[in-house]
């Protein structure tokens, strides 16, 4: 149903990596100029396939089965989108000047929380209508 404590855990997840990476920086280069995510093209399209993961996994709250599928997909994505994030932070630090790490690379890793919640509750229903079914 889709009044379940997943739903909302999935919209915070398509309203963290929809709206956020737009307003905060993911890193800050040597001239001072801020990154967000609609400058770099990759990441950005990372964060609406995420986004658009997580809408079809709200939308999909009949087959459980299937939404938990789409949450781990979802998760997979983001932990490749972490792992760029680290990569880029790592060469980041080796330069001259000592350049800043945004808080924008921390939104995968919120996103990944509120996947495994929402993964958690889908189990807990699943589990909840296995054992009615056994009752019958």
């Amino acid at each position: 149903m889709i009044q379940r404590i997943q739903t909302l855990f999935l919209l915070i997840v398509g309203l963290i990596s929809g709206v956020l990476p737009f307003f905060l920086n993911l890193w800050v280069e040597v001239g001072g100029k801020e990154v967000f995510a609609q400058d770099q093209v990759l990441v950005s399209l990372v964060f609406y396939v995420a986004t658009v993961l997580a809408v079809v996994s709200i939308l999909m709250y009949k087959k459980r089965q299937n939404q938990f599928v789409v949450n781990r997909l979802n998760m997979i994505l983001n932990l490749f989108l972490l792992g760029f994030f680290v990569y880029r932070s790592l060469s980041l630090s080796g330069e001259t000047v000592v350049s800043e790490k945004g808080i924008g690379m921390l939104i995968p890793v919120f996103s990944i929380v509120f996947l495994v919640l929402a993964n958690r509750a889908i189990k807990k229903d699943e589990d909840l209508v296995k054992s009615v079914d056994r009752l019958r």
